[in-house]
């Protein structure tokens, strides 16, 4: 690469250009990492927090709560299982009115059973198999809502008041509040539940034949990843971050494409005088590629690099923001990659040129 770097050295300024353009790009890909990964988190950290591998659910509900009912005694069945634990779950979105004429509250109720293993904490236990109540998540703590504040559930005339708060998460971007089974299906309900829940969180030892137990059960039993996709707009917010992250790899292959294209076009006779010399097309092309390539892995590490600064100083309260390693690493690794491969786009033009022309002949 001899030429590859005396160019480089003597033209730095249009590097510098197009080192900028890819930069830039790389900046906006690795905020987009950040969001999108924060948003995926956000929107099911409340489920991830939760120790089960798996969900019995009604057939068909393809993990959305809402389409699911299935009845609480089926968990019997599935604590039969040697080395399983089950526990009934109910969920639904509420509105909590205050009673006092404070803000509303929106949640996410989760509906556990005393002694369930879904909550592993002492302070938890006690809080289920104590009198009704809602333990909140601990945002609504920093909003102003107080240990003792009532609140009316929804569309019913159940009133709980708030019994402490945890480290709950959110799910649908909505944050989750704890209570008892009974009274969320009081709530969902009223005074004739049947015995309805939602589905039946389970945690099952490794090599449980789940379908077996499916068909046995009468249940769709999916995994705890699988079990995020139900989350409202999980899908088409990680459908649509695809989506963006593409464009902007492609966007990235032209620009490079377009630079190196132009780039070919005018070392046009300082390329047919390396062929004059016995340079192959192979290595004119390890040549120019490899120039690019250098253009192309130093603009992306910086932008990453400036990038992952601006995602680690976002304050995670206004955007749902994350800083993954491994997110940001591969995303990186594919704008090298696509601008490595947009550059390959002039190929034909650095092959076809012929050694006369670096004797002022055309060909």
């Amino acid at each position: 690469m001899f030429l590859a770097w005396r160019d480089l050295r003597r033209s730095w300024r249009r590097f510098v250009l197009v080192g900028a353009v890819v930069a830039l790009v790389a900046v906006l890909s690795t905020v987009l990492a950040g969001l999108a990964d924060g948003l995926v988190r956000d929107g099911t950290s409340g489920l991830r927090a939760l120790p089960y591998t798996h969900l019995a659910m009604s057939p068909g509900s393809e993990a959305v709560f809402s389409r699911s009912t299935v009845d609480q005694q089926a968990a019997t069945t599935f604590a039969e299982v040697p080395g399983a634990e089950a526990s009934p779950v109910g969920v639904s979105f509420v509105n909590a009115a205050a009673v006092d004429g404070g803000p509303s509250l929106d949640l996410a109720l989760f509906g556990v059973p005393p002694g369930s293993f879904l909550a592993d904490r002492p302070d938890a236990q006690a809080a289920l198999a104590g009198p009704p109540g809602l333990v909140l998540s601990s945002t609504f703590a920093d909003e102003g809502v107080e240990v003792g504040d009532e609140y009316r559930l929804g569309g019913s005339d159940v009133t709980l008041p708030v019994l402490g708060f945890t480290v709950a998460g959110s799910y649908g971007h909505v944050p989750i509040a704890f209570t008892t089974l009974s009274t969320w299906q009081s709530v969902n309900y009223g005074n004739d539940p049947r015995g309805r829940v939602s589905a039946i969180a389970l945690a099952l030892p490794a090599g449980t034949d789940t379908a077996a137990l499916a068909e046995a059960t009468d249940t769709d039993i999916i995994t705890k990843a699988r079990s995020y996709d139900g989350s409202p707009g999980f899908t088409a917010e990680t459908m649509t971050m695809t989506l963006i992250r593409g464009f902007l790899l492609v966007i990235s292959a032209l620009i490079v494409g377009a630079f190196f294209t132009v780039l070919a076009v005018q070392r046009t006779r300082q390329t047919g005088l390396l062929k004059a010399m016995g340079a192959s097309d192979a290595y004119v092309l390890r040549d120019g590629v490899g120039q690019m390539a250098v253009v192309v892995v130093a603009a992306t590490a910086v932008g990453t690099g400036v990038g992952a600064v601006m995602v680690a100083l976002l304050d995670r309260t206004a955007a749902p923001v994350e800083l993954s390693v491994g997110s940001i690493v591969g995303s990186a690794a594919l704008l090298v990659a696509t601008g490595v491969v947009g550059s390959l786009v002039s190929f034909r033009r650095i092959t076809t040129v012929e050694p006369a022309v670096a004797l002022g002949v055309e060909p």
